[in-house]
């Protein structure tokens, strides 16, 4: 078939990258760096954001867009953010091209046709959109701004790997304004949460949240809060991120309202975002040598119906008991498909299912219909059921929740299992280059030891966890006192 999948244990990185090229998830394009996200990826990356979308605007946000384009004057006015991405600006320097005179049928930059002003193609949008946001808070009355927007960004990315880091990528970026501090910081927390539900309970992907390190924070902010999930090859993945900016954008850009007691001040700020990077976690968390394993609630196909007949006659009969099924399962909002094209054999199609990562597969044949009955498939356990056709619709739904739980589940138990406690450097290093995982260790809280701890291991502080137990301790590395474990891994 071409299909063959590197194992996991033979060279992961291919593996990874066999199942998003063969599952028909995204290809490599023309341009280096950037990818092509084909129409059943896209599909995944649609129900992803929709149901997110519902998420942001079930708790008060609305959509809105904003330049790809941002003035480089603008786009340095807020210092530590300029700075924190300038090594991956692109940056737009003419706006026309014409015919080289020396070389015939070839285009060259217009000399006569150079910007006043170059312009930044976005990496991110805090620029651009607090430099609107002062046209349009004057007092109290305007705030909360909360504003969410699904774009594309550009971050020249020297090392590329399909959806974990590319040059371009689709993202969604939250940018909200408060009149307090508090409410600020209450919004940055309510995002993380939307994201940990969001991952956990629809990506099946259990995270740990927590805030990140000074050295780890996004360019600019006050606080950085992320979730961090673990991949089967023992490295972390930071899933989402949502930033406490403080007032620090507002002073950028002189935003100032007037508060009930008519006195003026800055006011404070989020921003909060994820990306196509999540299929790659997704990817990389729950499949196997075999293809993706997809959770039901976010799959592009929950099921396909693949029929096995014998001339004219059987097909028509399966053709009528499918509709049936396929009406049925579309009532109770079952995504489902009738792969009744005759070019390649059942085999070919169940093997191509499971390499798509279908949740469920229902083989029909002849003997099935008089039997009354479908060999039901599914993807996450390999399990095969007779299930009678009288209730198979129902059954079908259950089977869904049940492998979505058990997709969540499975794991769960793999970074509980990778998850251990270093108490020395030695134990630190043995446990990274044996199993990987996350580390919870004492550190001193210096962000030189932070680097040098990066610096020997490769391993970085994933992130500070929320409610962390305080405990006396001494920091692996140099053996200060320290009040409490944070959380370690080599990550992408």
């Amino acid at each position: 078939m071409g299909k063959e999948i590197t194992s996991r244990a033979q060279d992961y990185s291919q593996w990874y990258n066999d199942l998003v090229l063969k599952g028909s998830l995204a290809d490599y394009s023309a341009v280096r760096g950037c990818m092509v996200i084909k129409p059943y990826g896209y599909a995944l990356w649609e129900n992803m954001r929709d149901v997110l979308d519902k998420m942001f605007k079930d708790t008060g946000h609305v959509n809105a867009y904003f330049p790809l384009f941002v003035p480089k004057s603008l786009f340095e006015a807020e210092e530590k953010n300029a700075e924190g991405f300038a090594k991956e600006c692109a940056v737009v320097t003419h706006y026309r091209l014409k015919a080289d005179p020396a070389n015939k049928g070839k285009l060259m930059v217009d000399p006569e046709a150079k910007l006043e002003e170059e312009l930044v193609v976005r990496p991110t949008s805090e620029a651009i959109i607090w430099n609107t946001y002062k046209g349009w808070i004057q007092s109290y009355r305007d705030l909360p701004l909360l504003i969410n927007q699904w774009a594309n960004v550009v971050r020249w990315e020297m090392r590329t790997r399909l959806f974990l880091r590319t040059a371009e990528f689709l993202w969604q970026e939250g940018h909200t304004a408060h009149a307090t501090k508090e409410e600020a910081i209450t919004e940055t927390e309510k995002m993380l949460d939307v994201y940990a539900d969001f991952v956990e309970n629809y990506m099946a992907l259990p995270v740990i949240k927590g805030v990140k390190t000074p050295n780890e924070r996004f360019a600019g902010a006050e606080d950085t809060y992320c979730i961090e999930a673990l991949m089967q090859d023992g490295k972390a993945l930071q899933a989402g991120t949502s930033h406490f900016l403080g007032q620090n954008f507002a002073k950028a850009f002189d935003v100032k309202f007037s508060d009930k007691n008519n006195k003026l001040d800055y006011v404070w700020a989020t921003s909060w975002g994820v990306s196509t990077r999540l299929i790659g976690a997704l990817v990389m968390a729950h499949s196997d040598d075999d293809g993706l394993v997809l959770p039901p609630k976010i799959a592009p196909l929950q099921v396909v119906i693949v029929p096995i007949y014998k001339g004219d006659e059987q097909k028509a009969m399966i053709d009528a008991k499918a509709g049936e099924i396929v009406k049925r399962l579309k009532q109770a909002g079952v995504s489902v498909k009738y792969d009744d094209n005759d070019n390649n054999r059942p085999g070919w199609k169940f093997a191509e299912y499971e390499l798509k990562g279908v949740p469920v597969r229902i083989a029909l044949g002849a003997r099935d219909l008089e039997n009354n009955m479908a060999e039901v498939a599914r993807r996450d356990t390999k399990e095969k059921m007779s299930v009678s056709l009288d209730g198979l619709a129902e059954r079908v739904v259950d089977l869904l929740d049940e492998i979505q739980l058990n997709i969540y589940n499975r794991a769960k138990s793999f970074r509980d299992d990778n998850t251990h406690e270093a108490n020395t450097w030695d134990e630190f290093v043995q446990l990274l280059d044996g199993r990987g995982g996350f580390i919870a260790a004492h550190w001193d809280g210096t962000p030189e030891t932070e680097d040098k701890i990066k610096e020997l291991t490769k391993a970085t502080i994933r992130c500070i966890p929320l409610n962390n137990k305080l405990e006396e301790g001494k920091c692996i590395l140099t053996g200060n006192s320290s009040s409490q474990r944070v959380l370690f891994a080599r990550a992408y």
